[in-house]
């Protein structure tokens, strides 16, 4: 990998002490490079717009702008760059005003070459270390946003995390009361099927960069990807009637740059982070009303809509419960008798006929998804299974009309040929990373490629392995560098690319946590054996 050059612009009223400047340091040696030369600061200043240098060197006292006054007006658009000025022995006070305002050095007439490249050394040491605390701060913030979405997950799917005791990265912004708003892209399943895994992963990144970028003038408190084809976007309170307006803006928004549907379901009004999940479902609660008008819409959540109605109904939670055990295991017959449970349920609660649609609707999403979440291969449409229990005249034909699918998309899963069992899977993901560790390796690739969602395969992998994703990734990676260590002669600065890391510093810091040894000791150790 090339070497990074730091580029320098030299400034000066005196030709001769430019090309001085230029012939008699070793840049290349310093890992720098001239980027650009000027006799006055007029044209410095130009020219630092133009190039963006890392270092500038340049005399304090020239004719017009000064080298101070050029520093001051640059330090306002670039305060990261350096400055080394070169000032007479007449001019202690410039020197030390330079100082004052934040020069990196300041060398006095005649220049002493090699004291003016130790400076460089200098520079090019602290320009190496503040890129190092830019990309840790840049790794923090990026840790911040994943720990703050994979938490607002958890909360919203209902689990109890060890993430829980994180909240600090929440900026307390759920404390407020807010809305949140769930943003589905239409007939999804088809969409799905027609587009391949690069396919999917490049529209799904697409839409989330929309998202964010109209996100962050909106005025909203946060967004993130939640499911496949579905992301979520909370504002607060205060913007509860503009709903309508930003529902339109973001349908327009990806239809206009995808070409693709979407439509967008409002929550009631909640607060604090223990809301989510309700919020999540008062949204998708809305938006169900999409399959109804068979077209894109936004649609909000009513105060005074629930599931039950002044009949008394109220959601059968227990029997939803039993019906997705059955599922999982694949029990027809126990599908059928569960689905009997339900009617017989509705039946003596005296359902009107909205309350037991809205409760069949729930129960075949829920079913729905935890079918494909079993990931058999099969395709099938929701969309059409709601329609048709829309149409139904009577309880009885809703009822048959969820049965019949039902029990066919069970048939499906059982008779999928390439159904494995989750041993099997966990051995493919394994073998996956061990094949491609050297590479920018993802959780969301490996997952994908087990043709499981994120927050499954982490905790099969975790069951299966005793390894978290992360953990297993790295011991391979160590495990692949001791080898190269004991049995090549290839330098350690080249082993890091070889198994992964680009950094080689950041490789030997892995390295030492995972070994106790740098990789230098531990090829020295083997040696000596």
């Amino acid at each position: 990998m090339e070497e990074k050059r730091y580029r320098v612009i030299l400034v000066d009223d005196e030709p001769i002490i430019l090309r001085s400047l230029r012939a008699a340091i070793p840049w290349e040696e310093l890992s720098m490079e001239v980027a650009g030369e000027a006799k006055n600061g007029e044209a410095a200043l130009e020219l630092v717009k133009q190039l963006q240098p890392h270092v500038l060197i340049s005399d304090i006292r020239m004719p017009g702008l000064d080298g101070i006054s050029l520093m001051k007006e640059v330090m306002q658009e670039q305060p990261k760059l350096f400055f080394i000025f070169i000032s007479g022995y007449g001019e202690f006070e410039y020197a030390r005003e330079a100082l004052r305002e934040g020069a990196f050095d300041y060398l006095l007439k005649p220049i002493d070459h090699e004291e003016l490249a130790a400076s460089l050394l200098r520079a090019v040491a602290a320009l190496k270390k503040q890129e190092e605390n830019d990309r840790m701060l840049h790794s923090m913030q990026t840790l911040s946003l994943l720990a703050r979405e994979r938490l607002f997950t958890e909360l919203i799917e209902g689990s109890r995390s060890p993430l829980l005791q994180l909240q600090w990265l929440e900026h307390n912004e759920l404390d407020q009361s807010w809305y949140m708003a769930v943003l589905q892209l239409d007939r999804f399943e088809k969409l799905e099927a027609a587009w391949s895994r690069d396919e999917k992963r490049l529209w799904l990144f697409a839409i989330r960069n929309i998202l964010e970028e109209w996100f962050e003038n909106s005025g909203g408190l946060t967004v993130f990807p939640f499911r496949s084809g579905e992301w979520l976007l909370i504002f607060p309170e205060r913007m509860k009637e503009l709903q309508k307006q930003l529902g339109h803006e973001l349908i327009s928004l990806i239809k206009r740059h995808t070409k693709l549907s979407a439509s967008v379901g409002f929550s009631l009004t909640a607060s604090g982070m223990q809301q989510l999940g309700e919020a999540y479902e008062s949204a998708t609660r809305a938006l169900y009303q999409r399959f109804y008008t068979n077209g894109e819409g936004v649609y909000c959540a009513e105060q005074n809509i629930r599931i039950s109605t002044s009949a008394g109904s109220s959601y059968p939670k227990n029997l939803e419960a039993s019906l997705l055990d059955r599922v999982r295991t694949l029990d027809q017959e126990g599908l059928r008798s569960g689905l009997q449970e339900v009617y017989a349920y509705l039946e003596a609660q005296g359902c009107l006929r909205p309350a037991a649609e809205q409760i069949l609707v729930e129960l075949s999403v829920v079913l729905y998804r935890q079918f494909k979440d079993m990931r058999t291969g099969q395709e099938w449409s929701l969309e059409e299974l709601l329609q048709d229990i829309h149409a139904s005249d009577s309880l009885k034909d809703m009822m048959s009309v969820l049965q019949i699918t039902l029990a066919r998309w069970m048939k499906d899963s059982a008779a999928e040929p390439s159904r494995e069992d989750m041993h099997t899977v966990m051995e493919k993901a394994r073998s996956y990373i061990q094949e491609h560790y050297q590479k920018d390796l993802s959780i969301e690739e490996v997952s994908e490629y087990s043709h499981l969602s994120i927050s499954h395969f982490c905790t099969l992998f975790k069951q299966s392995s005793g390894y978290t994703f992360v953990e297993y990734l790295t011991l391979c990676r160590i495990e692949k560098a001791k080898h190269i260590l004991r049995n090549t002669s290839v330098k350690v600065y080249q082993v890091a690319p070889l198994v992964g890391y680009q950094d080689p510093r950041y490789f030997t810091q892995v390295f030492k946590k995972v070994t106790g040894h740098t990789p230098t000791e531990y090829r020295e150790s083997v040696s000596a054996q």
